[in-house]
């Protein structure tokens, strides 16, 4: 039997890296991509084939599906998890930075789903693993444009569900809850950079300190625990839908769903400081 074939985009670190070495060990084929291939050099000592890919080049997609393709004629699974989160109040963050989440979260995303599909659909087969975060079913003060993203990712994943189905290609939303990870440093340091100063600060002192909280082991999970889910979701003959991973994910999850928006906000703002 053929063994199958997987992209793990953002393969250089935290979630991606995991992913890449746990389908290794599944007997998948696993291209892992990123901008900066030296960081992946322990992964293709493993068996892992590596390259640069730039989600926000169309070219360097482009190129990389069709090497792909060139070299195993085929893909069967395509795990989209290249993403960043860049914190600051709304009236802080640059609209080119906002711009760039975008690129990077959403639609690069998009465009790597494109290119797949047509080869998963002439296979009659597949499967689109997209990461998504708890951030996108909830929210919090400084974060707007990284959970703008998420929402999206959420939407854009259930519509592309029922797109694909009658070509026997399956969507999967993975959600994240607070994973130790460099994710975190870089979403709070960019907070204090944005708006560490100025009539914000204080909040965004105090929301930075929240979140170097969600640092701690015993509040957030392992990159390991999280590519778990994803081998899982990647080798279910029925997957689910989605599959919140991680200390407290289904919690907060649930709790968005029960409460009114008025207390969800009450939580939140206590939380973050922002009363």
């Amino acid at each position: 039997m053929t063994s199958p074939v997987a992209l793990v985009t953002g393969g250089s670190s935290g979630i991606g890296e995991s992913t890449a070495r746990a389908l290794l060990a599944k007997g998948f084929v696993v291209y892992a991509v990123a901008r900066r291939v030296d960081r992946m050099a322990s992964l293709s000592d493993l068996g892992v084939h590596t390259f640069a890919m730039d989600v926000t080049d169309d070219a360097s997609m482009v190129a990389g599906i069709d090497r792909i393709i060139d070299e195993q004629g085929r893909i069967d699974l395509l795990v989209n998890n290249a993403g960043y989160g860049s914190y600051g109040a709304v009236e802080d963050v640059p609209i080119d930075e906002a711009r760039r989440q975008f690129e990077v979260n959403v639609f690069g995303l998009a465009r790597l789903v494109q290119l797949v599909t047509p080869h998963m659909r002439v296979q009659e087969s597949g499967r689109i693993i997209n990461i998504s975060s708890i951030g996108g079913k909830f929210y919090e003060p400084f974060g707007a444009w990284y959970h703008a993203t998420k929402f999206a990712v959420e939407g854009f994943s259930d519509s592309l569900r029922m797109e694909l189905r009658p070509f026997g290609i399956q969507v999967v939303l993975i959600e994240p809850g607070p994973i130790r990870t460099e994710w975190n440093e870089i979403a709070r340091d960019s907070l204090l950079e944005r708006s560490g100063d100025g009539p914000y600060a204080s909040y965004a002192r105090h929301a930075h300190g929240v979140m170097e909280r969600f640092d701690e082991p015993s509040r957030a999970s392992t990159p390991e625990e999280v590519a778990d889910k994803i081998v899982k979701a990647a080798l279910a003959k029925r997957p689910a839908a989605r599959y919140p991973v991680g200390r407290g994910a289904r919690t907060i999850t649930t709790s968005r769903d029960l409460l009114p928006d008025r207390v969800f906000d009450e939580v939140v703002s206590r939380t973050y400081g922002t009363r």
